[in-house]
């Protein structure tokens, strides 16, 4: 209690902040100072890693994030394998810059999101929405021995919200301009995007999922080429464009079109969402497949500008950042949808874009504790702001 206590006098703190995406590419471990809190924060990034799940905790986690292969034993056992993947990945980066896990303040982690259920539900009486993320930061705590803030989409979704996304209030921190209307696109697994438009307020920040990310692709690239991804988006630039295959893609997909707020995850875009297409389209050529799928994710973001957001505001720059900025046929499809809109990495702006989630997870732990609401009601729906996170102890 005492090391808690004394976090809350700081003014500058060194904090870790995790993520781990759908995507499952790897946990991204962010070592970042902070000072200060709110409007008033100035973070640097001092070191950040990459550390790859194992294969086989991996394989786990995909099929516990799929309703019709999970197990509820091996849930419970992978949030506190998790955690301590986690707390080996902090080491690792830890270790790399000569530090220890005494010289580090405040945790902040996302967990691993294996259901994402914002849409309300009946249950007699009750009506629920509701969200899972493993990886349980108690453990975390315990294993590192430092205050860790875990479990941030619950406390928005108790309130109405979707309890995603969360990353617009560090964008909004980070990203707001005076003259230029801003977007933030992240290619994940799922695509999400922030509106920030010129000399805006906090509350006038507009941000939700547009669809597929690399998710879709990347299903196709193990179905056909047993590979996790299409580097540098080169099968995709082999292959050529199946209008037939498109269109059935987009009559299926009623996300794209859905109004926001609104958010989604591998529980929708997961493998059941192409297998009837799998079935249908099997004569379709691999690579006209992978062509095919990368020009639909780009056209489900483009399409949500052109749908929610154009009316309301025309976008001056578009700042890309996820794994996905490193698919160079997506990235042309993007920029010849996007034509009147500047496309920049987001790193122009001095922000890894690599690190860009794990460090607003610091960032959002740095909230937490200092009694802040890090929730916009305008982007997950939710009541009222209010403050995200547990608090666990060490």
């Amino acid at each position: 209690m005492n090391k808690f206590l004394n976090l809350l006098n700081k003014e500058t703190k060194t904090v870790i902040g995790l993520m781990s995406g759908t995507s499952l590419d790897a946990v991204d471990v962010a070592l970042v100072e902070i000072t200060g809190n709110g409007i008033k924060t100035k973070l640097q990034l001092k070191g950040f890693l990459e550390y790859s799940f194992p294969p086989d905790v991996r394989e786990l986690i995909l099929k516990n994030s799929v309703k019709e292969s999970s197990d509820v034993e091996q849930i419970c056992k992978l949030n506190f394998v998790i955690a301590e993947i986690y707390a080996d990945a902090i080491g690792e980066l830890l270790k790399e810059m000569g530090l220890n896990f005494s010289d580090v303040d405040l945790i902040g982690s996302h967990g691993q999101t294996i259901q994402h259920l914002p849409q309300k539900e009946y249950w007699g009486k009750y009506s629920t929405a509701s969200t899972l993320q493993i990886g349980d930061p108690s453990v975390l705590a315990k294993l590192t021995g430092i205050v860790t803030v875990g479990d941030f989409r619950p406390a928005d979704i108790a309130l109405g919200g979707e309890g995603a996304p969360l990353v617009p209030y560090f964008e909004y921190l980070t990203f707001r301009s005076e003259t230029k209307s801003r977007a933030l696109l992240n290619i994940g697994g799922i695509s999400n995007i922030t509106i920030i438009k010129k000399n805006s307020r906090l509350e006038d920040v507009v941000a939700f999922d547009t669809g597929p990310g690399n998710m879709l692709i990347d299903l196709a690239m193990q179905r056909f080429y047993g590979k996790k991804f299409d580097e540098g988006g080169e099968i995709a630039s082999s292959g050529k464009f199946n209008e037939d295959l498109f269109n059935a893609l987009a009559v299926k997909d009623s996300f794209i079109e859905a109004p926001p707020p609104k958010s989604t995850g591998r529980e929708y875009y997961g493998l059941q969402f192409l297998e009837s297409c799998f079935e249908e389209f099997k004569d379709v050529p691999p690579q006209d497949w992978l062509n095919t799928l990368t020009y639909f994710t780009a056209y489900a973001v483009y399409r949500n500008y052109e749908k929610f957001i154009k009316p309301e505001v025309k976008i001056d720059e578009l700042f890309v950042s996820g794994g996905g900025k490193k698919n160079k046929y997506l990235m042309e499809k993007l920029k010849e949808l996007f034509e009147n809109t500047e496309l920049k990495d987001v790193e122009a702006t001095g922000i890894s874009a690599d690190a860009k989630e794990a460090i607003c997870f610091a960032v959002l732990a740095n909230e937490t504790i200092s009694g802040n609401p890090s929730n916009i009601p305008s982007v997950t729906g939710a009541k009222r702001p209010t403050i995200l996170g547990k608090i666990c102890l060490p």
